[in-house]
């Protein structure tokens, strides 16, 4: 089989891990039993060796299309054929009792509604990212695949017949009306299959999780215009959401390229400090408080557990609070379309990224704003780091885009320096807190005066990526939404127009899509191009956006470039890191910050609307 654009997946799961399930009703992805575990299915970083479960037709002569159940993660995979109608039905039942014996199960329906159609089945796991060789056997109720680490079975009522890659198939077809249920499941020590669910409690399973996910997106208080969109991307979230911590991964995937045939391969299954701010705004707009509590509980708990005082922060942990493993080359697999190296882990968390102070404060002032007041304990932790900050905001850094060659001051990690400070002294006199606050603004101060002095290049005509730099970066696009500049400052408004023009004029736009900074100048360190940021593209219209409260043309600009970035989501609604030069998906797949960029801008734009058409 070949390599399925990465536009062409959807993900399910159970806010322990995901699945990416391809329009072909291949399962390429399939960590267990969480988001940075092992993968167990990987095709889609290494076609022949990853490992797949795939149902598809028979026939060569058929159609394809894919949604999911309304208002639910639920993915529904339709086969059209002239001799009939089938779909699957993927999902990992949610909401259950902890007792239930369909817990944490891969569960895949394949219902045939119209005629007859015939099918293949293939389900072929490659244990610790095919490093482990694993034992099948096959039983009456389905089979087992055995290795050192771990014991899968796969249940089914149909006959299976071994294949040389360490996996089963088997052909089979439906008459109108008839279904096969299939489950995928961790097993005991020495266990065996269980029979496949009945029917009936098949029914029970797929309407329990309709329920389930229907009740939680009742909790959505956005009624604007991009309503769809919006609730899309909130149950993305929900999915890379750990729900044991609170902890929000940043994507689903590791190393899925940010250019094909390249080396921009990164592991994004962890969680960055720096999204907290992000992820706080976005899920309190919407009205989803209990998750955004849940967020900043884990950041309190772990954040402040695995950081000294006297050193810098993390800048990524894992889902459980601990240092993620170090980065590692996986060499036996040939990565995505060819794109080595396959890595897991990442390299950043050894990185000193002096941006992640702001955000972080940031997410805590939101926090006592709108969720609860913070504690006095708390606030010693939030003093004593606002403290180290004021010594070490002149230092260099690796910034917000983890640059992996020298350090610089980039304009985006001092402008977070300011932030830092700025919601410090908004908290100590909110809350009367402790604090040397006049110590506090002259630092504050001299950060902003550095900044327009060292980060504005008149030359340019725009703040730019680092001081003593002539390149823009679109991540300064963020001075309005953390009211560093108000968003109509007129170096902000020329700012804005000098990332707007095209790559070959200086800028960073391309038909409505924003690339970060100009890779192809070696600024990052890492050879060849990568696509445009659709994060960035989504602050854009914000920047926009705000600056439209003023300025009509501006308003009208900001909502013609959303419209057009909806359109470059899959047909789920969903988006990757990136964007290709063809309107193809790169980079990991769906990536959180995106979504959250999506809802602050959708919320922003429709509120500055207002009753306009």
């Amino acid at each position: 089989m070949a390599y399925q654009p990465i536009e062409n997946y959807g993900i399910i799961g159970n806010m322990r891990t995901v699945a990416l399930v391809g329009i072909d009703g291949s399962i390429d992805w399939y960590c267990y039993p969480h988001f940075d575990s092992p993968s167990l299915f990987g095709a889609v970083l290494d076609d022949a060796r990853g490992g797949r479960f795939s149902i598809r037709p028979a026939c060569d002569d058929f159609r394809r299309k894919q949604f999911y159940w309304p208002g639910t993660n639920i993915l529904v995979t339709r086969f059209l054929s002239a001799d009939g109608i089938a779909e699957i039905e993927d999902f990992i039942p949610v909401g259950l009792p902890k007792d239930s014996p369909w817990y944490h199960h891969l569960f895949r329906r394949l219902r045939c509604v119209r005629g007859e159609m015939g099918f293949t089945l293939e389900c072929r796991p490659a244990f610790n990212y095919g490093r482990s060789t694993h034992v099948v056997e096959k039983f009456r109720e389905g089979a087992t695949f055995k290795s050192k680490e771990l014991s899968m079975g796969l249940s089914t009522n149909l006959p299976l017949r071994s294949d040389e890659y360490g996996g089963v198939k088997s052909e089979f077809s439906l008459s109108e009306g008839q279904s096969q249920v299939f489950i995928f499941k961790e097993l005991e020590e020495y266990g065996t299959c269980d029979l496949a669910p009945s029917e009936d409690e098949a029914q029970e399973l797929f309407q329990n999780t309709v329920q389930y996910w229907r009740k939680w997106l009742s909790s959505c208080s956005y009624r604007g215009r991009w309503r769809e969109q919006v609730y899309r991307s909130a149950l993305a979230l929900k999915l890379l959401t750990f729900e044991p911590t609170g902890a929000i991964v940043a994507a689903a995937t590791s190393s899925i390229p940010e250019v094909i045939g390249g080396s921009r391969n990164w592991d994004y299954r962890y969680t960055w400090t720096r999204d907290a701010a992000f992820t706080i705004y976005a899920f309190l707009r919407i009205g989803f408080t209990e998750e955004a509590t849940g967020f900043m509980t884990w950041l309190h708990v772990n954040a402040a557990r695995a950081s000294d005082p006297n050193l810098p922060a993390p800048v990524l942990l894992s889902i459980l609070g601990e240092k993620p493993i170090r980065e590692t080359i996986l060499n036996h697999w040939e990565g995505y379309r060819g794109s080595k190296p396959v890595r897991i882990g990442n390299g950043a968390v050894d990185q000193f990224q002096n941006d992640i102070y702001g955000e972080l404060m940031d997410a805590l002032y939101l926090s006592n704003k709108y969720v609860s007041p913070i504690s006095y304990d708390i606030w010693c932790k939030i003093r004593s780091r606002t403290n180290w900050v004021c010594e070490n905001w002149l230092k260099p850094d690796e910034g917000i885009w983890e640059m992996r060659n020298l350090p610089r001051h980039f304009v985006y990690s001092k402008v977070m320096n300011w932030v830092a400070l700025d919601r410090a002294i908004r908290l100590a006199e909110k809350r009367s807190f402790p604090a040397d606050v006049a110590h506090w603004l002259k630092v504050r101060d001299e950060i902003y005066e550095e900044v327009m002095a060292r980060g504005w290049n008149e030359e340019v005509g725009s703040f730019t990526q680092a001081y003593d730099y002539s390149q823009l970066d679109a991540s300064l696009l963020i001075m309005p939404l953390v009211f560093f500049l108000a968003p109509n400052d007129p170096r902000m408004l020329r700012t804005i127009s000098a990332i707007r023009k095209g790559p070959s004029k200086g800028g960073l736009f391309s038909d409505g899509l924003v690339y970060r900074y100009p890779t192809g100048e070696g600024l990052d360190g890492l050879p060849g191009k990568e696509g445009t940021f659709n994060m960035c593209s989504f602050w854009l219209v914000e920047a926009l956006t705000r600056a439209g409260a003023t300025n009509p043309d501006l308003l009208d600009e900001a909502r013609l470039l959303f419209e057009r970035m909806l359109g470059y989501a899959n047909h789920l609604g969903l988006y990757s890191e990136q964007t290709g030069s063809q309107g193809e998906a790169l980079g990991n797949f769906p990536q959180a910050f995106t979504h959250l960029a999506l809802i602050s801008a959708a919320f922003n734009l429709d509120r500055t609307l207002g009753g306009r058409p």
